[in-house]
């Protein structure tokens, strides 16, 4: 039986001023550590998508203005084990890119669903830990996505 997610998606990178990045495990998989990832639900737009799946997997609840929209997408193709999620024939992800900058003592409440643990990580070792290649590449765009403004987020 096939499911009804939609094959649109976010990837919230959350990091400090520092550019420490918050990693969550995958309960399924581990050894598969990731930044916040989810699927749009029904007709929500993808900032209400990106609170959203940050709340709900980190439980910081961070204001719509607090997330950055990076204006950059990646299409990737869905691993087979996941494909049943989706209708019928879909085999790709359209994937949108946020930012949000947290305090480094901000708390984090993992979903033990979906997550066994999370870490801070400096963002270069954030980059070589993920396992999805358009995660890797949005954490090393990070430096350049603060425009100078690291510190001050």
């Amino acid at each position: 039986m096939q499911g009804n997610k939609q094959p649109v998606s976010v990837l919230v990178l959350i990091h400090t001023p520092a550019l420490g990045v918050l990693l969550l495990e995958r309960t399924a998989h581990p050894g598969f550590w990731q930044s916040v990832t989810g699927s749009r639900e029904n007709t929500e737009d993808l900032l209400e998508t990106a609170r959203r799946e940050t709340l709900e997997e980190t439980g910081i609840a961070a204001a719509p203005a607090d997330f950055i929209d990076w204006r950059l997408s990646n299409r990737y193709e869905i691993f087979p084990e996941w494909r049943h999620r989706y209708p019928a024939g879909v085999s790709h992800n359209l994937e949108h890119v946020f930012s949000l900058c947290v305090a480094p003592d901000t708390p984090v409440a993992i979903a033990p669903r979906e997550h066994r643990q999370y870490l801070w990580l400096p963002w270069r070792e954030a980059a070589d830990k993920v396992f999805s290649w358009s995660n890797r590449d949005a954490i090393l765009m990070l430096p350049l996505s603060q425009d100078g403004a690291a510190d001050t987020c």
